[in-house]
């Protein structure tokens, strides 16, 4: 009787958990992929969207062109989770596992920010990046203000890379001296990990006229002055706010009793959680590391290791190291690289590698290689 593992979410963590185990151990599991979208999106292809690169169709990827030897993919909403028996509640149905693992990553909360519903655009869903893309298009000046909204937020150098793009799109429209763009942020500086690459954006800010604030907290817009109101006191006046909303974890996982302080604890050398043969990775968890699509691929890596080692025997397996490569936009279609160790020394590493057209090459062999690995797509 093949083992039933149950993988909830397909991001980076279910995709590449769910290839793992159809790869190296067959017939001996048999695994359900569960998501509540039809398709598949790179973070970063949102800001693709958001900048008329590409239109919002063509970057989805459809989750029923996979085909992997016993992975069933079922696009259903989670409704339940019963940890301790490991069954999952869809509104289609009840999945029943031997192995649980959840992979539901973070929920975007906008209405945790008063006033952002009604007078700004959150852009870190495909969905709010494609509204924004016309928007875009018809600004003619005005101060445009990118906020980060909570104190941990999925792909950290993203801000960063919106104000470098929006800064070349509003020059090549000739309107960029008409605005004014500034990014807020509660972190302290832009890779926190790294003096390097933070010196490097900073760098590109000041040549190109962006404005920043570190360590600065949003508490709300006011829709009627159209001021964004700061939590030392100040309020700044905005055209157009773009919004990194509040992350939190999806309710389904909070009400299962999963979570401590809001997201999944889990052990970091094997993802597991306090429920016996229930796994977590990705967002979701409160493990040491970025929330990241490639953080939660190199999870998914590990756990597939650790689970393969439980069905076959064998010497347990290494933890995770954290060791990622970064792409970065960094202006004119330019990709900087951040080689990351995050795990394996006392303090995280990071290698810089400074914006080139190479480095755009290698962002779109990145994503190549996963379309194909994951979806069979050349």
């Amino acid at each position: 009787m093949p083992i039933r593992v149950v993988i909830l979410g397909a991001g980076f963590g279910g995709l590449e958990l769910s290839t793992r185990l159809a790869e190296e151990l067959a017939d001996e599991v048999r695994v359900t992929l569960i998501d509540q979208a039809d398709s598949f999106v790179f973070g970063f292809s949102k800001l693709d969207v958001m900048f008329g690169r590409r239109t919002f169709e063509e970057v989805h990827l459809h989750y029923r062109d996979i085909a992997k030897p016993n992975v069933e993919f079922r696009q259903e909403k989670v409704t339940a989770i019963d940890a301790e028996r490991r069954r999952v509640v869809t509104d289609k149905g009840t999945h029943e596992a031997d192995i649980l693992v959840v992979a539901l990553g973070a929920d975007l909360d906008v209405e945790a920010t008063p006033g952002l519903a009604e007078c700004g655009h959150e852009f870190y869903s495909p969905e709010g990046a494609a509204g924004v893309r016309d928007t875009l298009a018809r600004i003619d000046g005005g101060d445009i203000v990118i906020g980060v909204l909570g104190g941990f937020f999925k792909c950290p150098p993203a801000p960063y890379e919106t104000a470098f793009m929006l800064h070349d799109l509003l020059t090549r429209r000739g309107v960029r001296q008409a605005c004014t763009i500034t990014l807020l942020t509660p972190m302290p500086k832009p890779i926190p990990i790294s003096d390097e690459v933070s010196d490097a954006i900073l760098r590109l800010c000041d040549e190109r006229e962006i404005q920043y604030s570190h360590g600065t907290w949003v508490d709300g817009l006011d829709p009627e002055r159209r001021v964004v109101q700061l939590r030392d006191g100040r309020a700044l006046p905005f055209d157009l706010f773009l919004a990194v909303p509040v992350h939190r974890a999806p309710p389904v996982v909070v009400e299962s009793g999963l979570t401590d302080d809001g997201w999944i604890a889990v052990d970091p050398a094997t993802f597991a959680t306090k429920f016996p043969d229930v796994y977590a990775v990705g967002d979701i968890t409160s493990a040491p590391v970025p929330r990241a699509g490639v953080i939660a691929e190199g999870e998914a890596s590990t756990l597939a290791d650790v689970l393969v080692a439980k069905v076959k025997g064998g010497p347990p397996a290494p933890p995770f190291a954290g060791d990622i490569v970064c792409y970065v936009e960094m202006g004119n279609q330019t990709i900087g690289k951040v080689n990351v160790n995050f795990l394996s020394g006392p303090a995280p590493i990071a290698l810089f590698t400074p914006p080139s057209m190479e480095g755009a090459d290698e962002k779109r062999q990145f994503a190549a290689v996963r379309r194909l690995r994951w979806f069979g797509k050349d």
